[in-house]
């Protein structure tokens, strides 16, 4: 069929520059979160709007629908699962879902996150929510008027969800939260006595920390070649190429959740460094949904990163970079304080127990503002109270509060459950690899990691988009999402604290 493969040749050109816009797209957000000056703030909100219109009037070009009609047959040509076919099927199913929103939409939502990042940074630094206010009001207009786009639906938060979880339904997530919080809330109340973390917390000297974290990241698997590494306000990971991972974390130097932060990037950067190259510039060339990136960072920061196992290896190595602090620190006194678990006001300084309830509380508030029954004049009242509900604990001020996440700044409504569903992934992850590859400590114990960073590969990142959410973890695992393997980790590891 040389007509067809042609034509395939074709939507490859198209979508290839479409990738190259978006991915300019990445790098300006990039630097905007890392290197540009505060005042560059109005015009890299332009810029990305410009940018976010061009990529997106490109998607819904109708010359682009019509050579994705023109490609059914040569789609069913090729098995599903090949580079051909899944080319042909993610394009026609980011198209279709596209073309419903009009391209002044797209670039407004663009221009409204962005500016919206630079008054979350504001608001923070004066710690005052009222210079946020105006634009998470916005942002939320924007979201309604996106998702009204999409009309009709089962419940409007099924299309934010959607974005990120393709084929996740809302009453999906309720379910899997409600366990959640039904085992997690009374688990969280019955830990007799939180262990002393004070070992974790004293003078570590953030470059320091920053050598160790690097230290510890190559034998994982990154490269001076292909990663780098930036400091952040909230640390993300996103990657330009397959070549070109971009990490960022925030040190402080109080305590070593800047080398946790580090821990957590470094799943995603994996992901999207591990996928087929042969998807560049291709819809397929990022991870299969945001719940399985989470699912990475995830087990790689907690599974992996808490694992006693892998700190018989690197803790002489944090003594000897903190001498002062850990030399007389023992092994097991560390390990005890890294997995210490508490109730505490933060998410991302959350232990892996309380971790989800935080991921709970925000999923309700998204709804209901969505819904308007929260509005954002409610919304730090209505953040400090979930926090006392679900956790027992009270922000001190709103960069403790309702600040504290960059999400509602930057428009990213409905990713905040894939995060809970990513703990609920890797731990159906791990009882997978570790029945396959067996105990893994032992190699842990030595520094090796390539097992689990190639079983990985296989099994998870070369796919990148070429399966739905649900087929990928059914191939996977061998069964739906199920938070039973998550719940029963979380129950050992406080087994294991509680007897000391």
């Amino acid at each position: 069929m040389p007509d067809l493969q042609s034509r395939f040749e074709e939507l490859l050109r198209r979508l290839g520059q479409i990738s190259d816009i978006e991915r300019a797209g990445f790098l300006l957000d990039w630097d905007q979160e890392t290197k540009m000056p505060p005042l560059g703030a109005p015009a890299r909100a332009e810029q990305l709007a410009t940018l976010a219109r061009l990529a997106h009037e490109h998607w819904t070009a109708p010359e682009l629908g019509s050579l994705l009609e023109e490609l059914r047959e040569f789609e069913e040509s090729f098995e599903p699962e090949s580079f051909e076919a899944s080319v042909v099927r993610v394009a026609r199913w980011d198209y279709e879902k596209k073309r419903h929103v009009p391209s002044d939409l797209r670039a407004e939502m663009k221009r409204a996150a962005s500016l919206g990042y630079a008054a979350w940074l504001e608001a923070r630094a004066a710690a005052d929510y009222v210079l946020f206010r105006p634009h998470l009001e916005r942002r939320i207009a924007l979201t309604q008027e996106y998702v009204a786009c999409h009309e009709p639906y089962d419940d409007p938060y099924d299309v934010l969800l959607d974005d990120h979880e393709r084929g996740m339904r809302t009453a999906e997530v309720e379910a899997v939260f409600a366990r959640l919080r039904a085992e997690l809330v009374p688990l969280v109340a019955g830990i007799s006595e939180p262990v002393d973390d004070s070992c974790l917390h004293g003078d570590f000297p953030p470059d320091r920390q920053r050598d160790f974290s690097l230290a510890v990241l190559s034998l994982w698997g990154m490269d001076d070649e292909a990663w780098r590494l930036d400091d952040t306000v909230h640390p993300f990971a996103l990657s330009l190429s397959a070549r070109d991972v971009r990490l960022t974390t925030r040190f402080e130097r109080d305590s070593l959740t800047g080398v946790l932060s580090c821990l957590h990037e470094f799943g995603h950067g994996l992901f999207e460094r591990q996928v087929d190259e042969r998807y560049s510039r291709t819809p397929l060339h990022e991870g299969a949904s945001s719940a399985f990136h989470e699912s990475q960072s995830r087990l790689w920061e907690n599974v992996v990163g808490r694992r006693l196992s892998t700190w018989r290896f690197f803790y002489p190595r944090l003594q000897e970079s903190f001498p002062e602090q850990l030399s007389d620190v023992p092994l097991d006194e560390f390990h005890l304080a890294l997995n210490r678990v508490a109730p505490s006001v933060r998410r991302v300084d959350a232990d892996e127990v309380t971790y989800s309830l935080h991921i709970v509380l925000r999923f309700e508030l998204e709804r209901e503002m969505l819904a308007g029954t929260v509005t954002p004049a409610d919304l730090p009242d209505a953040f400090a109270a979930k926090l006392r509900e679900y956790l027992g604990v009270e922000p001190v001020d709103v960069v403790d509060g309702v600040l504290q996440d960059v999400h509602w700044s930057d428009s990213n409504f409905g990713y905040f459950p894939t995060y809970a569903l990513g703990n609920v992934i890797a731990a159906q992850l791990w009882e997978r690899l570790t029945g396959e590859l067996g105990d893994l400590d032992r190699e842990f114990e030595r520094g090796e990691f390539a097992s689990l960073r190639e079983w990985l590969r296989e099994h998870v990142h070369r796919w990148g988009r070429v399966f739905e959410p649900a087929e990928l973890l059914e191939r996977i695992v061998g069964g739906p999402l199920d938070a039973g393997p998550y719940l029963a980790y979380l129950r050992a590891k406080v087994e294991a604290l509680e007897s000391g």
